[in-house]
């Protein structure tokens, strides 16, 4: 079944030809979500609202046929959005700290590995109960859906570029067009300099040519080192350790990259476990890459040095 999600995802470029394709009822669904809402900040009376967003926005994300891929339900990917609510400005509107986080599986392992992990402080939005959220890629009409949505595709995006080498890029793009189309919307978070870890530095992030070479080490630590470390560990390591270099040479491009912090906050402590049985060169070798670009991992990393 793992193989079989590898082959399909390996013929991105006829995806491109079906992605809006109408008869999405043929196929599965692509994403497995949970959703937690918090609302323990905000005095209300009317609790049920907090309930039916959940609900909503939970349906939203797993029925929602994002690509034309013919799935199974074991290969969804699994991913939560854990929503924690900071204000009621007004009625029906609401301010929010949104956390995202993705895993996909591990061939041969019952180990799962983080994709994506991040932060959107910036998270702003209506929502009306028993309202049903709908999503048209070509029509934003509020910002809750344009910002699930744009998630959605990130997701799939950094998903894809485990398994073939730039297979995210068409989801990636899908999300860039999103923040586009963005950009007359009021609330914030869409637009390039609100913040440089928004949404807009996210898939500018992933879509610059500059990130080529990061993408093509994200596939390998994926793909030919993760996926093999069941069956040989040093080789599948030994993989990992040749493409990390990768890192520098996109990081040198574009320091001030988000996706870079993106990889520090999904990775660091991942890689820590990768090399805790490595040889002491290597070890060396990997702590001296990682703190020279992510200086304030050093002391998660100190490890590495023994």
């Amino acid at each position: 079944m793992y193989f079989l999600l590898y082959k399909m995802k390996t013929k991105i470029k006829y995806f491109l030809l079906f992605l809006f394709c109408p008869f999405f009822s043929l196929f599965s669904q692509e994403l497995n979500c949970r959703v937690t809402v918090n609302s323990d900040k905000i005095q209300s009376t009317n609790k049920d609202i907090f309930t039916q967003m959940e609900t909503a926005i939970r349906e939203f994300m797993n029925n929602q046929k994002w690509t034309n891929y013919k799935i199974s339900n074991a290969e969804r990917i699994d991913c939560s959005l854990f929503i924690t609510i900071s204000e009621m400005p007004a009625e029906n509107q609401f301010v929010a700290d949104l956390q995202i986080q993705s895993v996909r599986p591990v061939y041969n392992a019952s180990y799962t590995t983080t994709t994506f992990n991040f932060r959107d402080a910036s998270f702003e939005f209506n929502f009306d109960q028993y309202e049903q959220l709908e999503f048209r890629d070509n029509n934003l009409t509020n910002n809750l859906t344009a910002v699930l949505a744009f998630y959605a595709y990130i997701i799939l995006g950094v998903d894809f570029d485990s398994f073939s080498l730039y297979g995210g890029t068409p989801f990636f793009e899908v999300a860039m067009n999103i923040v586009n189309q963005a950009q007359s919307f009021v609330e914030t978070g869409w637009r390039a300099f609100d913040k440089n870890n928004n949404r807009h530095a996210v898939a500018s992030g992933y879509v610059d040519e500059q990130m080529k070479p990061y993408r093509n080490m994200w596939y390998i630590y994926h793909r030919q080192g993760l996926d093999d470390m069941a069956a040989n560990a040093e080789r599948g390591r030994g993989k990992i350790t040749a493409a990390l270099p990768a890192l520098k040479e996109s990081y040198d491009a574009r320091p001030g990259n988000v996706v870079f912090t993106i990889f520090s906050d999904t990775k660091a402590d991942e890689i820590l476990n990768i090399y805790s049985k490595a040889q002491t060169a290597e070890k060396q070798e990997v702590y001296k890459l990682m703190t020279g670009l992510f200086p304030t991992l050093t002391n998660r990393l100190s490890a590495l040095q023994r």
